[in-house]
């Protein structure tokens, strides 16, 4: 089956096809949760800004410009939700997936335990980096945006998303170090 490009969904949106709206959600539902559980650390918070970002969408849908990728443009809703979800002070909990959990010890409980390790120590360190750094990191690495991809979601030109994707890894090798030492 060929899915419908979002422009097409978009314009049926906004010529009143609600049924249009339920394959974005499908389409999208799940990079912005991840985005936003990278930025938070908290599966309640990230759940409640991927809710929040969808209805931000439907009330703003008249202001996209179909000029620019539809999906950089509820990225870059989502991001700045999930900022300001921070800055107000969401809940901190640990990175643990229920059902991940349950079916990585079922099958390896060591391989399980390292992975989780590693998890927390990325997320800390994830959680230590400026927002701006943090976004790029996120962007690049959990959810495989291209540069391009980040210049437009983020606004900037594609050089200086490279040269400050460069300097995040690097501050961000700093941290997972010192998680390491710890």
């Amino acid at each position: 089956m060929i899915e419908e490009p979002d422009e097409d969904l978009v314009e049926r949106c906004r010529a009143g096809d609600a049924a249009a709206f339920a394959p974005l959600v499908l389409r999208y539902q799940r990079p912005l949760y991840n985005a936003a559980y990278r930025v938070l650390g908290n599966a309640e918070d990230a759940a409640e800004v991927t809710q929040t970002v969808f209805l931000r969408i439907v009330e703003h849908l008249d202001e996209y410009d179909a000029r620019h990728r539809f999906f950089s443009w509820i990225y870059r809703i989502a991001l700045n939700e999930a900022l300001n979800v921070r800055r107000r002070g969401g809940r901190e909990e640990p990175l643990e997936d229920d059902d991940a959990v349950a079916a990585g010890a079922a099958s390896d409980p060591e391989k399980h335990a390292g992975d989780s390790q590693r998890s927390r120590h990325v997320q800390r360190a994830l959680l230590r980096l400026k927002a701006a750094d943090r976004m790029m990191i996120v962007l690049r690495h959990f959810s495989d945006c291209s540069y391009r991809e980040i210049g437009e979601t983020l606004e900037l030109d594609e050089k200086t998303v490279k040269s400050r994707l460069f300097e995040a890894r690097q501050r961000l090798r700093v941290f997972l170090r010192e998680a390491q030492a710890a």
